[in-house]
């Protein structure tokens, strides 16, 4: 199962989930405003998605959504508009100011995760990475692909789980340090709010390639 090139791929697998994208993102704007623990449920729901993007690939779902320009810009730009309504919300959102100076957005850690696995699964650039990424690991020839292919993506999805993790650590903890003050907490908002919008129209702007 494990393919001969493993090292080159854990390498690759590595830079790759250490470069800053979408997820790493959205997982910097919940930990930043939410704290620590929603950065973490954040990142759980996002490691769902990409489960969900895997399992498409195995079954070669992905590969209808890679040759439908249709079904591109459907998944597209209705994670677009989800990305931009998150972000409405946490800027027109003032329930969470405290007379303490505390803000702290005490959404459910389910309603978290779910909104993590959603922003992922409407992501069609991630189905499309699990297409064209994997089989570049797996030899011609190869006996029983789906079953590499779903090892490597397994690995794949870890390491950017602990990584985006680690990210809402960091920015929780820089946050919580900082936080207690009500300019400091209406701040979150608007960063939080600014940068999920900007996602949004970032990943409506995105192509295939």
């Amino acid at each position: 199962m494990i393919p001969d090139n493993f090292l080159l791929f854990a390498t690759a697998a590595l830079l790759l989930n250490l470069t800053p994208g979408n997820d790493m993102i959205y997982v910097m704007a919940r930990s930043g405003s939410q704290g620590t623990r929603a950065g973490i449920i954040s990142a759980l729901g996002i490691s769902a998605g990409c489960l969900v993007h895997l399992a498409a690939a195995v079954a070669g779902l992905s590969a209808i959504l890679a040759e439908s320009a249709f079904a591109f810009s459907l998944i597209k730009y209705a994670g677009a508009a989800y990305l931009v309504y998150l972000g409405i919300r946490a800027l027109s959102d003032r329930s969470a100011l405290r007379s303490q100076g505390l803000t702290k957005e005490r959404s459910s850690m389910k309603r978290i995760f779910w909104q993590g696995a959603l922003t992922n699964l409407l992501n069609p650039k991630v189905a499309l990475f699990f297409l064209a990424f994997l089989p570049q690991f797996i030899g011609t020839g190869t006996t029983q692909p789906a079953s590499r292919i779903l090892f490597m993506g397994i690995w794949f999805n870890m390491g950017g789980t602990l990584v985006n993790m680690t990210v809402a650590f960091l920015f929780g903890f820089f946050t919580g340090r900082i936080g207690r003050s009500a300019k400091w907490a209406a701040w979150q908002k608007k960063i939080t709010g600014t940068l999920l919008i900007v996602l949004g129209i970032k990943v409506a702007f995105s192509s295939k390639s």
